[in-house]
Formats: C-alpha cells, structure tokens, sequence
C-alpha cells in the first residue's frame, strides 16, 4: 500500500510585537521576520524579500493568489489577550497575486451574488439559534423574563464574538454552556462587577465579590 502523501508545512513569517532587528544583516527594527533557529532573519536574508503582501479578508482572492504562487508563505502576530498567533494575511509573488486579481475581476458579480444568499442563509440560521437558546434559558431559568432571555441569547449568540454562545457547547444548548451565557449576564447588568473593574480591583477579587449577588439572582430565576 502507498503511504499517503504529507501535506506540505507552510512557510511562516511573524509581525513581532517586540523591535527585533536581523541576526545575519542586523537590519530593523524588523516588521515581519522569519525565525530561524530561534534566530530572528529579515525577509531579504530568509529569501522571502521578493515576495509581496495579501492582507487577510478576501478569501476567494487569497485561495487564488497561494494556488498561483510557487512560493508562499503565512504571516501571523501573537494575539497577547487570546494567547495565541492569528493570521494576518500571506506573502506571494507578485506575478501570481495579479493573475489571482484579474480571476476575481472577473467572476466579482457571480461572487457577489453568491456572498448575498449566504448572508440570507446565516441570518436565517442565526433568528433560529437565538430563539432556541432563549427557549433553553427560559426552560432553565422560568424566572428570568423573556425579554431579558432574549437579549442573553442575542449577545452571547453574536456570530464572530467568541462568546459561549458561539462554542460548540453553546451551539448544542449544553446546559453549562447556558448556564454561563446567563450567568456572564447577570454579573454585567445586576452587580458592580464593571464598576469594581473600573476602580481597579482585580478580576478574580471582584468575581469573588458579587458572586452572592449572582447565586442569589440566579436561584429567584430556577424553578
């Protein structure tokens, strides 16, 4: 039997958040560098310096432009809050990128088309999550108005935000998951939670602090 074929590790090249400068040409403070041997190197002295930018958001744009490039590579930035590096865009050719706009230009209309019926479809979707997870609010908590369910259900469903809504839990209506969508709610609106962060207690001391508060709302909502 043949061994199945590896997929191929792509180049990565980082915007560092700290001023580094080359360790071949010391050039720098460097915008975006290649680590080698935990060495930072330029683009120039990676062989990467002919290469030019694609910022991340076109992704018809951006698949074109790596399938036309013989040479490609990721660039990312450490995400300090998230604890973790996020794409940015990639580098390409030059040649490659032009061919990929010229692809876009021309099929933009039938694309454009194509981009209005998912946004009718994710909205639909969307209506319909929101409602399931006010439901299940209101099943696990009859106490809590509706109006008020509704509005948890739209804030920690949000597409994009990386609330619990969003989870995969979130999205299965797990009970831990609504719970804390809830919960999240309640210590915003109905503590000094925020209040408490603004005079510059610490996080973990203010949860500390209207934890009762919390606990007691939460149990008037139970049945």
């Amino acid at each position: 039997m043949a061994a199945a074929s590896a997929v191929p590790v792509p180049l990565v090249v980082i915007e560092p958040l700290k001023r580094r400068h080359c360790a071949e040409c010391r050039s720098g403070p460097l915008p975006r560098l290649v680590l080698e041997f935990n060495a930072p190197l330029c683009l120039d002295c990676a062989d990467l310096g002919h290469l030019v930018y694609l910022p991340r958001g076109d992704a018809a744009l951006t698949r074109r432009a790596r399938e036309a490039s013989g040479l490609w590579a990721v660039v990312v930035r450490h995400n300090r809050r998230r604890t973790r590096y996020e794409r940015q865009g990639i580098l390409v050719e030059e040649a490659a990128l032009a061919r990929a706009e010229a692809a876009c230009l021309a099929d933009a209309e039938a694309r454009a088309r194509r981009r209005a019926r998912d946004a009718v479809r994710r909205a639909v979707e969307d209506e319909r999550f929101r409602a399931a997870l006010a439901g299940e609010i209101l099943r696990l908590f009859p106490g809590c108005p509706p109006e008020r369910a509704a509005e948890i259900a739209g804030h920690a469903g949000e597409r994009g935000s990386g609330r619990v809504g969003r989870t995969a839990a979130g999205r299965g209506l797990d009970e831990g998951a609504v719970t804390a969508a809830v919960r999240a709610s309640v210590r915003h609106l109905d503590t000094e939670y925020d209040a408490l962060l603004m005079s510059g207690v610490p996080r973990r001391q203010a949860r500390t602090r209207v934890a009762p508060v919390i606990e007691s709302v939460l149990a008037a909502w139970r049945p």
